[in-house]
């Protein structure tokens, strides 16, 4: 095809669209660019080291707290170390809610003469109990539809759905169990409960709890809630089956604040000519208070600064502006993403795609894609030839991660690097989610695949 004249090329990509226009260009210089920006990554590469020390000085980094501040000038020095053209810290208020000392939560059965202690931690935005604990029966459920019917009042809902393991795709598994987490607590309230309790969100079987964000409706009572190992969730699933009278104990000891100032870590490369027009890359600063936040998502912020430090390694001038996002306040607000939305759009600026890593930092297989045409995907699969080599192998549609979103009513094209999913909810929302479950080579070989895309949108457009 590309032996094709070049009036008789340009009519046919006319009528059959934009990719056999590619499909007729010479890939040889992309093939290099590829190999070089890959080079760069396993060979001389510092995010693994920029995540240990992130992870190490500011574990735990939840809104308002001050490890999420301390990281936020973290950012703003890597950024400036990369040597960007231009860095903004952009003002966005966040929620400030702590948890206070240890959580209690134990059942009492005539099976047993001492108290049972489960394995615990209160959900992020959890109310506290009364004072001095909350101590009521228990009813099992495994679905919010259940609280329709069952006998609630009075008593401690516990939702006990696990995680679906049919699903190769855990995001999946995951997203069909989060209503109970997500909504459960919310909506036992409207049902005369008293308190929830629900398994943690993971296919592992382990007595580590997973913690995670959980809403409340407006004038419902706020019940307070805290997620059970799935260990724990089986045991106390079989104590009941033996005695369906127990009660159970819960103590937490949670408050919230006033809403706290913070900002999103901007850092940009000036494009050569088109500086007006913006391809975004990005992960949220933020974690969850228990959790190291390694995977959720260090490895998403060292990646996209990464990405800027491997255009620059390889020698590459963009012609349009890449920008860096180190989004603060994913976990508990999506604030930090809402917030760069409302001042993008009223800039009125342009955006060609904003890809997000917040999958974890897992080996690499593919890119979801969503713009408002629906076609996004297809047009990046284009290059499913080039990226095949280095293990990416599908272009999917779909949306962007949860801070590129707000961009989509907006017009613009979203997405997101997709890594090997199977071990990522072993660990989330976890005091396991540490720097130790991170293989530098895969951390390295996801900034590298989204260097590459960028480089090709760059390019050539989506």
């Amino acid at each position: 095809m590309r032996f094709l004249p070049r009036l008789l090329l340009t009519a046919l990509c006319a009528v059959t669209g934009v990719a056999l226009l590619h499909a007729a260009e010479d890939t040889a210089p992309d093939e290099q660019m590829l190999r070089a920006l890959y080079t760069a990554a396993l060979t001389s590469g510092p995010a693994y080291d920029q995540l240990r020390e992130l992870t190490a000085k500011f574990p735990g980094r939840l809104s308002g707290s001050k490890n999420l501040e301390g990281a936020v000038q973290w950012a703003k020095s890597t950024l400036e170390q990369t040597g960007v053209d231009r860095l903004e810290l952009q003002p966005v208020m966040v929620p400030h809610w702590e948890r206070g000392a240890r959580e209690t939560v134990r059942y009492y059965s005539r099976q047993l003469v001492s108290p049972a202690k489960l394995t615990a931690v209160a959900l992020g935005g959890s109310v506290p109990t009364p004072a001095g604990g909350l101590r009521a029966p228990v009813v099992e459920l495994h679905a919010l539809d259940e609280l329709k019917t069952a006998d609630v009042k009075g008593k401690i809902v516990f939702f006990n759905r696990p995680m679906n393991p049919i699903h190769l795709s855990t995001g999946k598994a995951y997203g069909e169990a989060g209503d109970q987490r997500n909504r459960g607590p919310g909506e036992a309230g409207k049902y005369g409960a008293v308190g929830v309790l629900v398994r943690s969100l993971t296919l592992a079987h382990d007595d580590v709890p997973h913690t995670g964000y959980t809403g409340y409706l407006p004038d419902v009572p706020r019940l307070p809630a805290a997620a059970l190992s799935t260990s724990a969730a089986d045991n106390l699933s079989a104590a009941l089956k033996a005695d369906p009278t127990l009660t159970a104990e819960m103590i937490i000891n949670s408050r919230w604040f006033d809403d706290a100032p913070s900002h999103n870590v901007i850092g940009e490369l000036r494009g050569s000519e088109h500086p007006e027009q913006i391809i975004l890359v990005g992960g949220h600063l933020d974690s969850w208070d228990i959790a190291p936040g390694a995977h959720d998502d260090g490895a998403g912020i060292v990646q996209s600064i990464e990405v800027l430090r491997l255009l620059k390694a390889v020698g590459y001038t963009p012609r349009h502006t890449i920008r860096c996002v180190c989004f603060v306040s994913e976990e508990n607000s999506g604030n930090g993403g809402k917030a760069y939305a409302a001042a993008a759009g009223a800039k009125k600026e342009v955006h060609l795609l904003a890809l997000e890593s917040d999958n974890g930092g897992f080996q690499p297989v593919g890119f979801r894609l969503g713009n408002p045409a629906r076609d996004a995907a297809s047009r990046a699969g284009r290059w499913t030839k080039l990226f095949a080599p280095y293990g990416i192998y599908f272009f999917h549609e779909g949306e962007g991660g949860s801070d590129v979103n707000p961009l989509l009513p907006l017009g613009y094209p979203v997405g997101e690097l997709m890594p090997d999913s199977q071990r990522y909810f072993d660990i989330h929302h976890t005091a396991e989610d540490s720097i130790d479950k991170v293989n530098p080579r895969e951390l390295e070989l996801g900034a590298a695949a989204m260097a590459s895309l960028i480089y090709l949108v760059d390019k050539y457009g989506l």
